[in-house]
């Protein structure tokens, strides 16, 4: 379906925790940083920077950090200043990936990706080689044990929801970039409980992977996510659920 964000199913399926907390919360602080430096530390007037803290707060992260983070990034408290950058590859199999960066060293970024990719069968690609095939996309979560899809259904397209993917847990909610603040809104108004919300880079095209390419690529993406620097991850490919279980019994 459209919208439909593949290696977010995958790391459900697999049960990929695959940042420790304190990576988790590095990343978190730097978007909030980087939001409320771009758009102000109002949250209100700031839709960046509420969906950081609203990922903040579903990962438990305290009040004060999120405080402290707002106020390096409106420069009411000294602190890093990082820059946002993309990054552009291919992976096992030639399988498309994006990367979304938050970095105070550049150069120090650019050879941890490298290093990364190589190590694990990838190579980085010129800018604009691969993003034409990924499109910017609203995608919301929301836990199946919260609504039933009747409802969601209504109240999401309603409010301008472009798509619904139902999966085991989760129902998947995508919109247009303009429709998803709104979307967002009227969930929260009408009380289903937001999982996840994010503007993602959705690709285009789905490449289904082998018995042989799958346990390569998975490595690959649990290597670049790990990466602190590295706040978002997005691929191409799919892997069918008989070989998921086969790489995750053979451990």
């Amino acid at each position: 379906m459209s919208g439909h964000s593949k290696w977010n199913t995958i790391k459900r399926k697999k049960g990929a925790a695959d940042a420790k907390r304190g990576k988790i919360f590095t990343k978190i602080i730097k978007e909030i940083q980087v939001a409320a430096k771009m758009g102000g530390g109002d949250e209100h007037a700031n839709p960046r920077l509420r969906s950081a803290i609203q990922a903040a707060k579903a990962a438990n992260m305290p009040a004060t950090n999120i405080e402290r983070a707002i106020a390096k990034g409106t420069g009411e408290l000294e602190g890093v200043s990082y820059e946002e950058i993309g990054y552009e590859a291919y992976g096992p199999g030639g399988v498309a990936i994006l990367m979304n960066a938050l970095t105070d060293n550049k150069n120090r970024t650019v050879s941890d990706i490298r290093h990364i990719l190589t190590k694990h069968g990838g190579s980085l690609a010129t800018s604009g080689s691969v993003a034409y095939l990924f499109e910017k996309k609203g995608i919301i979560t929301i836990n199946k044990e919260n609504c039933t899809e009747d409802d969601l259904l209504i109240v999401a397209t309603d409010a301008g929801a472009e798509d619904i993917n139902v999966e085991e847990d989760f129902y998947e909610i995508s919109t247009e970039p303009s429709s998803f603040e709104d979307v967002k809104k009227a969930l929260e108004e009408n009380h289903l409980p937001i999982h996840e919300a994010s503007i993602s880079m959705i690709p285009k095209n789905i490449v289904k992977v082998d018995e042989d390419i799958a346990p390569k690529i998975l490595k690959i993406m649990d290597a670049l996510e790990e990466h602190e620097d590295i706040q978002n991850v997005y691929a191409n490919f799919d892997i069918d659920d008989d070989i998921l279980l086969k790489i995750q019994e053979s451990g």
